[in-house]
């Protein structure tokens, strides 16, 4: 699969990064190299396979989900710099168009 400027344009804007015609072009070419290899291995016959989540076969030890009464608000808001009713008030650092 090839990705064209048009492709990388749109992904930069999905992760909202700037990229210069340079860099779009750059990206295009690195990216679709990357799609070649990852499209590769779809050709990998892997019927006969195990499926496998850890390579170590260890598994998490979790200690038992117990449910805990919650800090009240008010207290949680007493050292607050800025708060909004029941909430914390924070700068808005995402901008909106």
């Amino acid at each position: 699969m090839r990705l064209s400027k048009e492709d990388i344009k749109r992904i930069s804007d999905l992760a909202r990064i700037e990229l210069n015609e340079e860099d779009e072009s750059l990206f295009a070419e690195q990216m679709s190299g990357i799609l070649r290899i990852v499209n590769k291995l779809d050709k990998v016959d892997t019927s006969g396979m195990d499926q496998m989540v850890t390579p170590t076969g260890f598994t998490n030890v979790l200690r038992e989900d117990i449910a805990l009464p919650s800090l009240d608000p008010k207290e949680a808001l007493f050292n607050a710099a800025d708060r909004e009713g029941a909430f914390f008030k924070v700068p808005r650092i995402i901008e909106v168009d």
